[in-house]
């Protein structure tokens, strides 16, 4: 099982590096569209809709993205401090009261809120090649998070933080996490990776931040999964379960520091 998940990694860790660093413009919206669409369908699957709903839904969105992207639509400030909103407020109150989707609208906004700023973080992020390494090094933090704090919550992990959403999740594991993030923000710091210039601190500060964001945008997916039944969001990435799962982390974060460019920018 490890060798298998090792193996659809490096293939999905080359495609998206492929795109990130080589896709033209275009294709590059395409590429984030199908990873954003791909995560909607396996979010609506778990949310109360039924199919037909579900079809409707993701069509809605792709005519929606294509018409956003043709006409060179931007979210309006508003839209990125609800998105900070949701993600730095209702989400932790979600988490703590374990609330449940059955469908109606509340499934189709949460749906869009995952993935509608996901989708703009990823292209306004990388508005050319050029961007690119400004953009990785925002994943990097992610990633970086993900494996210290799956390795070390293997090891020494004994403190659940969630364990009826996530037993696997150990603080330990979220402390390891932080403090590998804080070491590999300093580095991006020095090499000038980073889209905005600030303090030394204040990156260590933004990248806690997300960091806390990453580990409750986990918890959410996870508390989804859990309502619904089910142990993966699908079976389409061998070793990994469905895109949703391998993404949610990197949904938050992204949407989170997407919002703050916004807005400080």
């Amino acid at each position: 099982m490890l060798k298998q998940r090792i193996l659809t990694a490096l293939v999905l860790l080359s495609l998206m590096l492929g795109m990130l660093f080589y896709a033209p413009d275009g294709l590059w919206v395409a590429f984030s569209g199908l990873i954003a669409l791909s995560a909607l369908r396996e979010y609506a699957c778990m949310s109360g809709l039924s199919k037909i709903q579900i079809n409707h839904f993701i069509v809605a969105s792709l005519i929606f993205g294509i018409v956003a992207y043709l006409g060179d639509w931007k979210l309006p400030n508003v839209v990125w401090y609800v998105v900070l909103v949701f993600w730095l407020l209702i989400m932790p109150l979600w988490l703590k009261k374990k609330w449940t989707l059955k469908g109606g609208w509340q499934a189709y906004a949460t749906g869009w809120m995952l993935m509608l700023p996901f989708w703009y973080a990823l292209v306004d992020l990388r508005p050319s090649p050029e961007s690119a390494v400004s953009l990785l090094a925002v994943m990097g933090l992610v990633w970086v998070a993900d494996i210290f704090a799956y390795f070390t919550g293997k090891a020494f992990g004994k403190n659940k933080i969630a364990p009826t959403i996530s037993p696997g999740k150990s603080w330990e594991g979220a402390i390891s996490g932080a403090v590998c993030v804080a070491l590999y923000m300093t580095w991006v710091w020095y090499a000038d990776w980073l889209a905005f210039d600030t303090g030394w601190l204040n990156v260590l500060l933004i990248g806690l931040v997300l960091t806390v964001v990453g580990v409750c945008g986990d918890l959410l997916e996870s508390w989804l999964k859990r309502a619904a039944g089910i142990k993966d969001s699908s079976n389409i990435l061998p070793g990994h379960g469905g895109v949703f799962d391998r993404i949610d982390s990197l949904i938050a974060v992204l949407s989170v520091y997407a919002a703050m460019m916004a807005i400080l920018n």
